[in-house]
């Protein structure tokens, strides 16, 4: 068994896990199989498959990270975590897990724009097959262009000063990719810390 000293540990993972369960839990709770696009440390990935067990919690991330998510699930050694996938949200198509619902935290404002629109053309696909099937997505967004704190300003910055393509994206900019990939708003919800928790639904084909 992987010990303690050999899990990655974000401890921002910690602080937000509680909020966005108690989002999670309203808009799951007729789901079956999620697939958490960027699962990073694996920490997510345990806790709320451990909150809801009627639900597959399906991680991903690109390959770099599986080992890390491995680490957490064989710790945690639940019945509801099959193991995880190496996905890169730039790469099609994307593997076909039988989901019917999709969650995110903390990576739109990582990736580039670039990917930040194959995520939603890739959501919109894997969620084709599932009227009314969720997207959550959790982390700092900008309204109407602007800054939403002076935190997010500056986290904004450090955030550019990293990597150019990062950066926080405006709710309005992803709100269209979203409703091209035929997803549709139906919660906002304020998070600690200045973040969000984005939700739509998968809309039925014409």
């Amino acid at each position: 068994m992987e010990s303690e000293a050999t899990r990655p540990h974000a401890p921002s993972c910690e602080r937000n896990r509680e909020p966005i369960l108690a989002v999670l839990q309203r808009h799951f709770a007729g789901c079956r199989r999620v697939l958490e696009i960027g699962s990073g440390t694996g920490q997510h990935a345990v806790h709320f498959a451990q909150a809801m067990p009627w639900l597959a919690w399906q991680a991903s991330d690109v390959p770099e990270n599986l080992p890390g998510i491995r680490a957490w699930l064989a710790e945690a050694r639940l019945a509801n975590t099959p193991p995880p996938l190496a996905l890169d949200v730039l790469q099609a198509p994307w593997p076909d897990v039988g989901a019917d619902a999709v969650f995110t935290a903390n990576t739109l404002h990582i990736m580039g724009w670039d990917a930040v629109e194959a995520f939603f053309r890739g959501v919109g696909q894997v969620l084709a097959g599932t009227p009314d099937a969720p997207l959550v997505a959790y982390g700092p967004f900008n309204r109407g262009g602007a800054y939403t704190s002076d935190s997010n300003r500056d986290f904004d910055g450090w955030l550019k000063a990293r990597d150019p393509r990062s950066g926080i994206r405006d709710i309005e900019a992803v709100d269209a990719l979203a409703r091209a990939a035929g997803l549709v708003p139906v919660d906002d919800v304020a998070m600690p810390a200045n973040n969000r928790c984005l939700v739509w639904r998968r809309v039925a084909a014409a």
